[in-house]
């Protein structure tokens, strides 16, 4: 049974994606989850859409998949799509990969989230959750278009906030440290992951975040950091 409500998730096949669309099916949303072409990897019971999350015809398109169903009209987006990458300290890391982590962090859930807000403000309200990093506001050397793009995210989602909070429209971020995945424990073998955060322990606060239970909070920056 559905609660008559869509969310749209973004970086659904991931490891806090798996975790994330698990919490909203297990709560009875309708989950709609964009996918590279022949990606695979979600929870059954998702429905999975082809999109360039760089792209707006392509997320347009998506949206209208997740905002087509009258019995559960789309009230929530998770944009969980980014990537990390550290090339050095400024003066010699390339223009091109600063700019490149912009685009893969920011401009997916400035497209995503824009695309979303009048099918939002259209059924009432709704909430967006963004995902910025403990790095937005603690940096540390080496990782300067990471940090800066996952600062810009938190800003963008401080200004959609304040521009759609009468509509009723809420938009939070999480900012998590070290994410306890498969790829994180690869990249970083020596680490101590018991400090690490558990995709399992993210995915009910973004699930609390999207959800009418969450209906006076917007603007808020939450650390999920475990004990990292």
């Amino acid at each position: 049974m559905t609660n008559g409500r869509t969310v749209f998730v973004t970086g659904g096949a991931g490891g806090l994606g798996t975790a994330t669309v698990s919490a909203f099916l297990a709560d009875g949303w309708r989950v709609v989850a964009p996918v590279r072409p022949g990606r695979k990897g979600l929870p059954e019971g998702a429905i999975t859409v082809e999109a360039d999350l760089t792209d707006e015809t392509d997320i347009t398109a998506a949206m209208s998949v997740a905002a087509g169903d009258p019995g559960a009209p789309l009230r929530a987006v998770v944009n969980l799509a980014g990537a990390y990458g550290g090339s050095g300290l400024v003066a010699d890391a390339p223009v091109a990969e600063f700019e490149g982590l912009l685009a893969r962090n920011l401009r997916p859930t400035y497209l995503v989230t824009r695309a979303a807000l009048p099918y939002l403000v259209a059924a009432g309200g709704g909430g967006i959750v963004c995902v910025s990093s403990r790095a937005a506001v603690a940096p540390w050397p080496g990782a300067a278009g990471y940090i800066t793009a996952k600062a810009a995210v938190l800003a963008f989602a401080g200004a959609v906030a304040v521009e759609y909070k009468k509509q009723n429209v809420r938009c939070n971020t999480i900012l998590p440290s070290v994410i306890d995945t498969p790829a994180n424990r690869r990249d970083m073998a020596g680490a101590d992951f018991s400090k690490w955060v558990r995709p399992e322990e993210i995915a009910p606060t973004i699930l609390f975040l999207a959800s009418d239970a969450s209906a006076p909070t917007t603007g808020a920056q939450i650390p999920v950091y475990g004990q990292a």
